[in-house]
């Protein structure tokens, strides 16, 4: 379930990115530093979290673990490879971009959704998120829209794509993933007998 979900948001990034009405924050944050030192948008979604790994541990005392780092690798790795493939050609018209963007949402979500879902650990984003709501109270949504808005801004000023399809992804993930979390958890504890879900703040 771990890996699944990993390669199911790396499949709903890339659904985005192909849809060309916008990408999610990180993403444009990934590919402004792409445009700005080359690389690929996978490498740099690696080098990345290894920052944000440490950042997370030298200010919150968020100590890493393996799974954080096998999100990493995993994670780029598979952003890559859809890519490279080009399995998931563009769409032409305005409506099927639509539709893709669409799709790209719901299904990053639910990768989210999943990966998270046997508690073998978050990913360097996803940790500091959690780490915000469980530690200061915050709302998932709260701390997921204070978090990709500032890395937006970062992105937007390396020459990452900025669109309307961005700033809805910024506004509507928050709301999706505090969804997805506890559906999956339920059919992970259903499945193999895990914990009760975390309670989460909703707003």
């Amino acid at each position: 379930m771990f890996i699944a979900g990993l390669f199911v948001g790396a499949l709903g990034c890339v659904l985005a990115i192909q849809a060309r009405l916008g990408v999610a924050p990180w993403d444009t944050f990934h590919i402004g530093l792409q445009k700005t030192f080359g690389l690929t948008i996978g490498i740099w979604s690696q080098i990345v979290g290894v920052v944000v790994i440490l950042s997370s541990y030298a200010v919150a005392k968020i100590k890493p673990n393996v799974a954080m780092f096998i999100n990493m690798i995993c994670f780029g790795s598979f952003l890559d490879l859809i890519l490279w493939t080009h399995v998931i050609p563009a769409p032409q018209t305005w409506t099927g971009r639509l539709l893709m963007f669409l799709l790209g949402v719901i299904v990053m979500t639910i990768g989210i959704g999943m990966y998270l879902s046997p508690r073998l650990g978050a990913g360097p984003r996803d940790s500091f998120m959690l780490a915000m709501n469980e530690r200061l109270g915050w709302s998932i949504q709260r701390v997921r829209l204070i978090i990709e808005v500032t890395v937006l801004l970062a992105g937007a000023a390396l020459g990452g794509p900025v669109s309307i399809g961005t700033v809805l992804i910024a506004l509507l993930t928050g709301p999706l993933i505090q969804r997805t979390i506890p559906f999956w958890e339920k059919v992970m504890k259903r499945q193999y007998a895990l914990p009760e879900p975390m309670k989460r703040q909703a707003g």
